[in-house]
């Protein structure tokens, strides 16, 4: 049976020293990251000529190699000077996804279930996204947990987390719900399955504590620090499933559609509030004040 493998969108990849279009065929049958799942990925944004935040995704990206006992090959630097060039393979009309990526594709000697650090192979591919910032969409709780730093690889943003978030999306949808809302281990808000999560509640913003079972995004600090400078009260606290149902407004944020606010969660029905449009306003003002590219 032949599987056709022609991306949906352009697509740019950059690896080994050259740019491929399209999907090139990277990793095989016996490689450590296909049979044993040795990937690290992230994701910054191009839009409306901006890429915000970018060098700190491409910081990210090898803090997260480490965080998996690969070897990062790239500098930063690098990665971000190879990125400004994909983005000019485009023709600038629609919002692009780029994303490096790290996987090992050896075993190490000895132990063929831990990565071999020496065999790690980096590419960097771009595609068209369309952006969905502002958004409304709904929640539920799912029945499925984060896991825990003794459970996971949660310190790094690796591929092998997002089984666990498909289902939780998967499952949620199922029930006529846009995503679900994850808990930790111990029963408390972390974020949703795809993006951190913000309430706010007579006027103070409130957001989960980082406590390791989330990837506290970067995204996320960028909203925090401008709110913060814009007067408001954000709070970074353990956080009840009953806390986001009182809530007054509730809103997602995250590298892929930025700000969006969730207009229900489960019995709970939101409206769009002034402080969701003010996260939104500022963050936008900030990326195109030249905050980047």
């Amino acid at each position: 049976m032949t599987v056709d493998t022609t991306p949906r969108t352009p697509t740019w990849t950059y690896v080994d020293g050259e740019w491929l279009s399209g999907n090139p065929p990277l990793i095989g049958p016996t490689s450590h990251a296909m049979w044993l799942g040795s990937t690290v990925f992230d994701g910054a944004r191009w839009f409306e000529g901006l890429s915000p935040d970018l060098d700190l995704h491409c910081q990210r990206i090898n803090r997260s190699a480490l965080a998996m006992h690969m070897q990062p090959t790239m500098s930063a630097e690098e990665i971000e000077r190879l990125a400004r060039e994909g983005v000019a393979k485009f023709d600038g009309k629609t919002a692009i996804y780029i994303k490096p990526m790290y996987w090992a594709e050896h075993g190490a000697p000895g132990s063929v279930v831990a990565p071999d650090a020496a065999s790690t192979r980096f590419a960097l591919c771009l595609f068209e996204a369309p952006m969905h910032t502002a958004t409304p969409h709904t929640l539920t709780v799912s029945p499925f947990r984060r896991p825990s730093p003794e459970c996971a690889m949660t310190d790094a943003k690796a591929g092998s987390l997002y089984p666990n978030s498909g289902r939780m999306i998967l499952e949620a949808r199922a029930r006529g719900f846009d995503n679900a809302l994850a808990l930790d281990m111990n029963g408390n808000v972390a974020e949703t399955a795809s993006s951190n999560i913000f309430m706010v509640k007579d006027g103070v913003v409130f957001t989960p504590i980082p406590n390791r079972t989330f990837l506290a995004g970067i995204t996320r600090s960028r909203v925090i620090t401008l709110l913060r400078q814009a007067g408001f009260d954000v709070q970074e606290v353990t956080l009840s499933v009953a806390d986001f149902l009182g809530a007054d407004e509730v809103f997602t944020s995250g590298n892929y559609s930025k700000i969006a606010p969730v207009s229900r969660l489960d019995g709970s029905d939101y409206q769009e509030g002034p402080v969701t449009r003010k996260a939104l306003d500022l963050y936008m003002d900030w990326a195109r004040s030249g905050s980047d590219m």
